[in-house]
């Protein structure tokens, strides 16, 4: 039977601030996982502390609300116990490239097969508004005292420093974009990293809905505003890796567009790469049973609970004697 919207819903109350990013983030998901047609007991949902955090509550699949930066060594533990599940994980700008910046870098150069979805509105929205670490240096929100005193981190060029094979960005409020950037993240044959520019309603008064639209800058010949925002795929840039010649052209190519901001901001697939082998197939290289028995399906016990298994030439391989 063909799956439906309402299957990937749940019945949890969601507290988001009205018009926070999050909503159109959610809707993409699941939208997505519908037309990739996964059943719901095939996908596990991470995610690590912040406003993103409650979004495995919102989703009908396995679901993993984890520690503050840690949704990804969670992830991976998952991913290696049982590479038949689709692994996709949600992090905040603070979550995943602050307190969880290690374990973004580390991530990234493993190239599991899985999907980081990293929600950008440039503040800690959870605990009132502090500046996150994607905000620029000198940019002043409405919940700060004074104004941003750190550089701010570009996730897209950290990425490709990082070793992720496929990054892209999307926009919250475009969701049928970010549902197709979703799709093409979780069908790529590797570590894929997406991150969504949103506004939070109630703490980031800079980096608005009007702002992203191009309200604040009109055309004077039709009289309509300039969209900051424009798609990669729509300006003739292809940022897929064909050859192995072509890796460092096109990370150059990722590297420029990435520091496109203010006046130009680019969205859509900046880089993929999926001519390099993955975590799961390197380990397949070294244990030849991986692939057939991962630990998921390892038999620990037979069917009267005994242990298949016994450690005893190990305890006495330990024993102390004399």
């Amino acid at each position: 039977m063909a799956l439906k919207l309402s299957d990937y819903r749940t019945q949890v109350f969601n507290d988001w601030c009205p018009g926070c990013g999050n909503f159109g983030i959610l809707t993409s998901l699941q939208m997505a996982l519908v037309d990739l047609a996964l059943q719901p007991s095939r996908v596990v949902i991470l995610s690590g502390i912040g406003c993103h955090g409650k979004t495995p509550h919102f989703v009908n699949a396995y679901g993993v609300h984890t520690l503050h930066g840690r949704a990804l060594p969670f992830a991976i533990g998952i991913k290696l116990a049982n590479p038949e599940l689709e692994v996709i994980v949600h992090g905040g700008d603070g979550d995943g490239l602050g307190i969880g910046a290690g374990h973004f870098v580390n991530t990234g150069r493993r190239n599991l097969d899985m999907t980081y979805i990293i929600h950008d509105n440039g503040v800690y929205g959870l605990t009132k508004g502090q500046a996150s670490p994607t905000l620029k240096l000198g940019v002043k929100t409405k919940a700060m005292p004074k104004p941003n005193i750190n550089e701010g981190v570009n996730p897209i060029a950290l990425g490709l420093a990082a070793g992720f094979t496929f990054i892209a960005r999307s926009y919250c409020y475009d969701v049928g974009h970010l549902k197709e950037t979703i799709k093409m993240a979780v069908k790529h044959k590797g570590m894929a990293l997406v991150i969504v520019q949103q506004w939070c309603p109630t703490y980031n008064d800079i980096n608005t809905k009007g702002w992203y639209n191009g309200e604040d800058r009109i055309d004077p010949v039709t009289g309509k505003p300039i969209p900051r925002l424009y798609k990669l795929e729509e300006s003739g840039y292809d940022g897929v890796v064909h050859k192995p010649e072509e890796v460092i052209p096109k990370t150059v190519a990722a590297l420029t567009r990435a520091f496109e901001w203010g006046d130009k901001i680019p969205i859509g697939v900046f880089y993929q790469n999926e001519l390099l082998s993955t975590y799961q197939e390197r380990i397949s290289q070294r244990i030849t049973t991986y692939p057939g028995t991962p630990p998921a399906k390892e038999i620990i016990a037979d069917n009267m609970g005994e242990p298949a298994t016994s450690i005893k030439k190990m305890l006495d391989e330990l024993k102390v004697t004399g």
